[in-house]
């Protein structure tokens, strides 16, 4: 076959959209002739037959594919209760207060924000705000994220390659652990991937026919990924840029032209809500958190920008160590993918990815500049390298979950290259190629799955023996009947997917809670010197109590969001704060950087709110605007999830702002809005001589203290002297 740029494969539309490949081009692909004499069918019968040029399998087998990743995304969702307090205490912000909302503030009374902007949180303010305050509600939203990406990436794939390859490539990604982690969590990291991924597809659209449009959504999709992560939205903008800037059918001045304009929608999509902060009177907004400054600039190129790739970040806990180093968020250098730290979240496939790749470049090298197979290739795999090597280098703050930007891009080149290859194959050099591709990924799903010996362990050795049958039987393809080779290919597929769903499945059935969380069984990864992945895990039950199958042992009535199915209530949420598992990274950093305390919050995790604490905030709380502060956003989201009130995060989430000073502390309980100080939370770095510290030195020193529990408080209306 004869690569140039009007071959497609399995019958998918030519670069303009125009007809499909035919018998000729393809002799093995399904094809289907346009039915344009057929009268107009009804919406319902068109979504379910599909494009007329695509053969008659292919919609319900998308269709079944997102509706099987959806119910895997909701099986036992609610398993994680709140999942990251700090976000789900936004959220509830949110839903009570539009400005809250808007700036994305820690509480509905507006002291401080998130130390990220807000996009990510409006979609599950919303729901919110309809359903009430509950896991489903918060969750459900993210798992929605999950479907769209799949299908996403599917529409991108199909076009140019055909539905299998489409498939192959949702299927992939929707058995990626760290995907079926975070598209069921609260974090940033869902919507963002969803960003990336409707970004390259629109560069790709673009690159069809030069149409302007395409590349301006482009630049849409990655303003409003700025607002959901700031700067890591602009990482696989360079090779992006670059890409269109030499492959596109156009001519090159109106290529530079198009990426103006595609840079202008950027900075309006993204750039419309920093200049409303920025030029917002700081004295009637929250702080920004995660600031030193009280701007959101500073925290975009600081906090979040170049303090995450030098690890000089102002207010954190401290950074990495420097290339091939070892620091607090482990180990860099080219391999760090690759580690016992990440490996098993995301990189099943990454050797096929790149194996694929290579082969998809090597095939396209004499087609012409325009050639959209190529240029197919060089999107997706140039914001997979470029994505590696910044996550592989950086020595700031580093959590394992960062890694689900990378599982469309291996999901993409995984389906392209196995449709080329697979069109290819009786070339003995493709062939030997697919047989290369699946024994690497054997070899490496036995390493991964050999790292956690107890876990399945007679699965490692499928993974090895099925690959190396499948690649065997993809040497001789070409020599093999339709049903030998097809045959082949499927074993070769399900030993590749074997482990990852494994770990998948492993992943859904366990609840994950707190700041950092990682998919797979208990000690599936490893994070340096901050504890292991297990430790983070959330309770088994719901809500509340039982023990926790993965790390550590749940507290009944910490903190879980009332059971129930969704939608929920609109009333506050009744039972206590997330409780914070044992043995993981929040009890490390609580006892570095923490005050002690009964019933304190660690940096990374929330605290066990005690019926009687709650209690004791919610009476006479609708005459303060905070009934209480705290140190450390994760301390104050813990109470103000239990008692639906606004409570104050003293330093944001590391406690180490300087939000609020101790003079404006002073100034609130003279104006009597502040109820009760929260004793105990992290400090982070920041130890007494910081604005945390000092606030609690000037506390414990002139008002009553007040025991509840194993937890004290400081009653704000009741001065010692």
């Amino acid at each position: 076959m004869t690569l140039d740029s009007d071959t497609t494969y399995e019958g998918g539309a030519g670069p303009s959209g125009g007809p499909p490949a035919t018998a000729a081009q393809e002799p093995d692909a399904p094809t289907t002739a346009p039915r344009s004499g057929e009268p107009k069918q009804p919406f319902l019968h068109r979504a379910w037959r599909g494009r007329p040029e695509d053969p008659r399998w292919a919609r319900p087998a998308l269709l079944g594919l997102l509706v099987a990743t959806g119910l895997l995304y909701l099986y036992n969702l609610s398993a994680s209760g709140y999942a990251n307090s700090f976000y789900s205490a936004a959220v509830q912000a949110g839903s009570q207060s539009w400005k809250a909302m808007f700036f994305g503030s820690l509480d509905a009374s507006n002291a401080i924000t998130v130390d990220k902007p807000p996009a990510a949180l409006w979609p599950m303010d919303l729901s919110v705000k309809i359903f009430g305050v509950n896991s489903w509600a918060i969750l459900v939203p993210e798992v929605l994220m999950g479907v769209a990406t799949v299908g996403v990436l599917y529409a991108a794939l199909r076009r140019r390659f055909g539905p299998t390859a489409g498939l192959i490539a949702g299927a992939v990604l929707a058995l990626t652990p760290v995907a079926a982690l975070m598209f069921r969590f609260n974090n940033p990291d869902a919507l963002l991937a969803l960003l990336m991924t409707v970004t390259v597809y629109c560069v790709i659209r673009a690159l069809e026919d030069g149409r302007t449009k395409w590349l301006v959504w482009a630049g849409v999709a990655v303003g409003i990924a700025f607002l959901t992560k700031t700067l890591q939205a602009f990482l696989i903008l360079p090779p992006l840029a670059i890409l269109y800037a030499v492959c596109a059918p156009v001519k090159l001045k109106k290529r530079f032209g198009q990426l103006a304009l595609a840079t202008g929608a950027m900075v309006v999509a993204g750039g419309w809500w920093v200049a409303i902060v920025e030029l917002w009177p700081a004295s009637s907004r929250p702080y920004i958190g995660g600031s030193q400054n009280n701007s959101f600039l500073e925290l975009t190129f600081g906090y979040n920008g170049l303090g995450r790739i030098n690890g000089d970040e102002a207010g954190s806990v401290g950074g990495g160590g420097g290339a091939g180093g070892t620091g607090r968020w482990g180990a860099t250098g080219w391999d760090r993918m690759f580690g016992d730290e990440v490996g098993s979240q995301v990189s099943w496939l990454l050797p096929a990815a790149l194996i694929l790749l290579v082969a998809a470049l090597w095939l396209t090298r004499k087609a012409k500049r325009t050639d959209l197979t190529r240029s197919s290739f060089l999107a997706w795999g140039g914001s997979l390298l470029i994505t590696v090597l910044v996550f592989s280098y950086m020595a700031g703050i580093f959590h394992q979950y960062y890694t689900i930007a990378l599982a469309p891009y291996i999901a993409a080149l995984v389906g392209m290259g196995a449709t080329v290859l697979w069109a290819e194959r009786s070339k003995i050099w493709a062939a030997l190629t697919l047989a290369a591709t699946v024994t690497a990924t054997a070899a490496w799903g036995y390493v991964l799955l050999n790292r956690t010996p107890d876990y399945l362990p007679w699965l490692k050795w499928l993974v090895l023996i099925g690959g190396l049958a499948g690649a065997l039987g993809l040497i001789f393809v070409a020599r093999l009947g339709r049903q030998l080779a097809i045959a082949a290919a499927g074993l070769s597929f399900v030993a590749a997917i074997a482990g990852p769903t494994a770990f998948t499945l492993s992943t859904v059935d366990t609840g994950h809670t707190g700041s950092i969380v990682t998919a797979g069984p208990a000690g599936a990864s490893r994070m340096g010197g901050m504890g292991g992945g297990g430790g983070m895990r959330g309770g088994g039950g719901f809500p509340g109590g039982g023990q926790n199958r993965q790390g550590g042992t749940g507290q009944p009535g910490t903190g879980q969001p009332p059971a129930g199915g969704f939608p929920g209530g609109g009333q506050k949420p009744q039972g206590n704060a997330q409780g914070a598992p044992q043995g993981g990274m929040g009890g490390r950093m609580g006892g570095e950087g923490g005050m002690g305390g009964g019933g304190a919050a660690g940096l990374l995790n929330g605290a066990t709110v005690s019926s009687e604490a709650k209690q004791l905030l919610e009476k006479n709380a609708g005459d303060y605007t905070w009934a209480a502060a705290a140190i450390g956003a994760q301390n104050s989201a813990s109470y103000q999830l239990a008692t639906g009130d606004p409570v104050m995060a003293i330093g944001g989430f590391n406690g180490t702002d300087p939000s609020p000073t101790l003079a404006q502390f002073k100034q609130y309980v003279n104006d009597g809005k502040i109820h009760y100080f929260i004793s105990g939370g992290s400090m982070g770095g920041g130890g007494s001589s910081g604005t945390s510290g000092q606030i609690t030195s000037w506390v414990e020193a002139n008002y009553k203290k007040v025991t509840v529990g194993t937890a004290t408080f400081y009653d704000l209306t009741q001065p010692t002297s």
